[in-house]
């Protein structure tokens, strides 16, 4: 009998291992997962653009929640729906971004575009995410404190060197749950699995909520339980202990 019905896997520091693998014990129980009935969907950080070729070489037939949730995919080639951040609000974040001397990228419908290729014509696409780094994490701090105060957006990250924008509600958490609709299920019945506090609220609201052994601490201290890292196939241990076995 399946303990869950739906399996959330975060993409980076999770599936992944640390060169972007994806190692042949955790395809092997991904594998098994799906086999005994398990949707097995993404929950990233990531965009089309840098999650496609992970979907097709998976061979996931499934819907798939993006970009921290701003993007909802019913299954391969089949888009359901986005959630774009305001043109004004990309303007200050950029001016933000700029100030503090970050590193911005962002990704649109059409790309995924780094501060070196930014141009002003990028202020007339929409955006379904934007995120900045800087190495002195201090003033990468100072600089969330400051979003965080710009009500219409929501502010994560994915590294204690980052910051990571949505529109504001927009999360994994509120992307699986309307993954669940679209299966007729609920959320007590998600597995989900990540590293990091873009993962947070999906990870506290699921049935069961796995962190890596890499993980954030602040993500291990509301995880249900912690697996073991992304290096020694943490994903594939948590599938066999809590999703298939007993």
């Amino acid at each position: 009998m399946l303990n869950y019905k739906l399996l959330a896997l975060d993409l980076d520091g999770t599936t992944l291992t640390d060169d972007k693998k994806i190692t042949k014990k955790t395809r092997e129980w991904i594998r098994n997962a799906i086999n005994a009935g398990v949707t097995v969907i993404f929950s990233t950080g990531r965009g089309i653009q840098t999650s496609g070729d992970i979907w097709k070489d998976l061979a996931l037939d499934a819907p798939m929640v993006l970009v921290n949730g701003a993007e909802i995919w019913k299954g391969p080639g089949q888009l359901w729906e986005r959630h774009f951040i305001s043109r004004e609000d990309i303007r200050w974040l950029h001016e933000q971004a700029t100030t503090a001397g970050a590193k911005f990228w962002g990704y649109s419908v059409e790309s995924l575009t780094h501060s070196r290729d930014w141009t002003d014509e990028m202020f007339e696409r929409d955006w379904l995410k934007f995120g900045m780094n800087h190495r002195d994490l201090s003033e990468i701090s100072r600089v969330r404190e400051l979003l965080k105060s710009r009500e219409s957006i929501e502010i994560t990250r994915s590294d204690p060197s980052n910051i990571e924008i949505s529109l504001k509600g927009i999360t994994k958490e509120t992307g699986v749950r309307r993954v669940c609709q679209l299966l007729g299920i609920t959320i007590d019945q998600v597995m989900a699995i990540g590293d990091n506090l873009n993962d947070l609220h999906l990870i506290r609201a699921a049935g069961l909520g796995v962190a890596m052994g890499n993980a954030d601490e602040e993500l291990k201290k509301i995880a249900d339980v912690i697996t073991e890292t992304n290096e020694e196939d943490g994903v594939a241990k948590a599938i066999e202990r809590y999703l298939l076995g007993s």
